[in-house]
């Protein structure tokens, strides 16, 4: 089998389960038959391919791993190691969205809609939400206010900022990179929307009874919405809709992941991710295939948005696709 030079490389696709990964590889253009080489302490084993011009990575959890901040935070070193012209990174994947319908406007979140994690006003994009103190104050405190993460690449931020300017048809870009793998199989069947008739939220009432929100039914013409702002990250997996929806009010976040925190200090990804859940104990994996299919095809977009930047190797320049 050939090997592949990891000069060449210089864009990491970071998909920490294994359905997100499936779904990256069905997005790249061409993929890039071989293996790189591997020494003692090399843990991973990386699948290459390019998209919209550029040579892309994607890196996945080693298979029957905890996902969390903690593996997150060992695969994004050692992709830093190993591929000496690195770029930038997105991390692309499945979320927990966090809708909010008393706020005005409403964020009116559904399972299948992207999340991109930027900052708003004085809340940063990404908040990790569990490191910092408590304190004799009812809330916890966040150390350094929040702002402990790394800062998203100015390109990747550049061009999510282009997308977002084409809102409210933003959506419409990324169509045709879903469409195209939409019915692509994977062991649990495809990547196609589940049905908005299967999207229930339930709202606690102020007895702590559930009771299931009803939502008009949104046109097929705008089946999904980007929203855009502060995506929370921690070590735990969210199912307590009280809990969720108090990190939501103080923190001001549209969703909750568990990579972003121990990744970005280490490559400072732009976070893409898809609602598969509404973070409760409602929470299952049958909307994971679609959301991981809607989150790639618009980190797919953001690719599309940069140029194909020339990648120097030790021996001299080179180009992404010689």
């Amino acid at each position: 089998m050939a090997e592949l030079d990891p000069e060449l490389y210089n864009i990491v696709w970071l998909a920490p389960l294994e359905i997100e990964a499936r779904a990256a590889l069905r997005l790249i253009d061409n993929p890039h038959r071989g293996r790189f080489p591997m020494s003692r302490g090399d843990d991973y084993v990386f699948q290459a391919g390019d998209m919209c011009g550029h040579n892309v990575i994607i890196a996945t959890l080693p298979a029957g791993q905890e996902y969390g901040t903690g593996s997150a935070a060992a695969l994004a070193s050692q992709v830093k190691r190993f591929f000496p012209n690195l770029w930038f990174g997105l991390l692309v994947g499945v979320a927990a969205g966090l809708p909010n319908l008393e706020r005005i406007p409403p964020r009116d979140i559904r399972l299948g809609d992207i999340l991109v994690g930027l900052a708003e006003g004085e809340s940063a994009g990404l908040i990790a939400y569990d490191l910092g103190k408590e304190t004799s104050e009812p809330n916890f405190q966040l150390l350094r206010h929040g702002h402990v993460l790394a800062v998203t690449e100015t390109v990747v931020r550049s061009a999510i900022g282009s997308i977002k300017l084409r809102a409210p048809n933003d959506a419409e870009i990324i169509a045709e990179y879903y469409n195209s793998i939409k019915d692509k199989e994977h062991p649990d069947g495809t990547f196609i929307d589940p049905g908005q008739q299967n999207d229930k939220l339930y709202q606690l009432d102020d007895s702590g009874a559930e009771h299931v929100v009803d939502r008009p039914r949104r046109p097929d013409s705008r089946r999904t919405r980007v929203w855009y702002g502060p995506i929370g990250s921690g070590e735990k997996l969210m199912r307590n809709a009280r809990k969720r929806n108090e990190l939501r009010d103080h923190y001001n976040l549209i969703g909750l992941e568990m990579e972003a925190a121990g990744t970005m200090n280490r490559i400072p990804v732009g976070v893409i991710r898809g609602v598969c859940d509404y973070g409760d104990e409602h929470k299952n994996k049958e909307w994971q295939p679609y959301a991981a299919a809607m989150a790639g095809a618009y980190a797919k977009a953001i690719l599309a948005e940069i140029p194909p930047r020339r990648v120097v190797r030790r021996e001299g320049p080179t180009f992404q696709n010689s």
